[in-house]
C-alpha cells in the first residue's frame, strides 16, 4: 500500500518525469557535441568511396561486358587481372542466393550506423568515424547492385535465370591470384568493408588502452601538482 501510494504521488511522477527528460537531454546532447568536422569526414568518405566503387565498375562492366564474354586483362600476369563476375551473395561469395535478406541487414546496417555516430555521439571519435564511413561507402555500394539499380539483364547461358531478367547481384571485377588460388572476385566497395573492419579492429585493440593510459598520465600530473 505504501510502495504503491509512493508511486502514484505527484512528487515521484515529478521526479521521475524530470529523470526521463534529463536523459532525453543528455542523448540529444552527445549529438550535438559531435565536432562538425565529423561529418564532412564521414561524408566525404562515404559519398566518395560509393562513387567511386560505382564508377569503376561501370567502367570495367563496360569494356569488358558481362561475365564470359570477354577474358580478363591481365595487369600482372598471374597475378592482378580485371575480369568481371556477379555476386548474388555476400562478401567472399557468401550466402548465394541470399539477395532480399542481405538487403534488409544492409538497410539496418546503415541506419544504426548513423544513429550510433550521430544521435548517440560516437563520431566524436575520429578513428571510428572514419571506419564507419568506409563501411558505410561499402554498403551503399553494394546495396545499389543488389537492388539492380545498374539496370542490367540476364544473357543466355545462365541456368538459373531466364534471358532479359533483372540483375540483382554485386557487380565484381579485380581478380587476384595468390600462388595457384583464386582469390573470389571483389571491387572497391568490398575492400572499404574491409578498411573499415579492421580500422574497427584495431580501434577495439588499441585505442581503449591508449585512453586509458592518457587518463592515468593525465591523473598522475594532477596528483603531482
Amino acid at each position: 500500500m505504501w510502495l504503491a501510494a509512493t508511486t502514484e504521488s505527484p512528487i515521484f511522477k515529478m521526479r521521475t518525469s524530470r529523470q526521463e527528460a534529463s536523459t532525453t537531454d543528455s542523448k540529444a546532447a552527445a549529438g550535438r557535441a559531435v565536432p562538425a568536422n565529423r561529418y564532412f569526414i564521414f561524408f566525404s568518405i562515404a559519398i566518395g568511396g560509393c562513387l567511386a566503387d560505382l564508377a569503376t565498375k561501370w567502367l570495367v562492366f563496360d569494356r569488358l561486358g558481362m561475365p564470359g564474354m570477354k577474358p580478363a586483362c591481365w595487369l600482372i600476369p598471374h597475378v592482378l587481372a580485371f575480369q568481371t563476375s556477379l555476386n548474388e551473395g555476400g562478401l567472399f561469395g557468401m550466402g548465394q542466393g541470399m539477395v532480399p535478406v542481405l538487403v534488409v541487414l544492409s538497410i539496418a546496417a546503415a541506419a544504426g550506423i548513423l544513429v550510433w555516430l550521430f544521435y548517440f555521439g560516437a563520431a566524436a571519435d575520429r578513428l571510428l568515424t572514419v571506419a564507419l564511413g568506409c563501411v558505410i561507402a561499402g554498403i551503399f555500394g553494394n546495396l545499389y547492385d543488389r537492388l539492380g539499380l545498374h539496370g542490367m539483364k540476364w544473357g543466355a547461358g545462365y541456368l538459373l535465370h531466364r534471358p532479359g531478367e533483372q540483375v540483382y547481384a554485386v557487380r565484381d571485377w579485380i581478380l587476384v591470384m595468390i600462388g595457384p588460388v583464386h582469390w573470389p572476385n571483389f571491387n572497391i566497395a568490398d575492400s572499404l568493408l574491409v578498411c573499415g573492419a579492421a580500422l574497427l579492429l584495431w580501434h577495439a585493440c588499441f585505442s581503449k588502452a591508449e585512453s586509458g593510459k592518457l587518463k592515468a598520465e593525465s591523473g598522475k600530473r594532477k596528483a603531482e601538482s
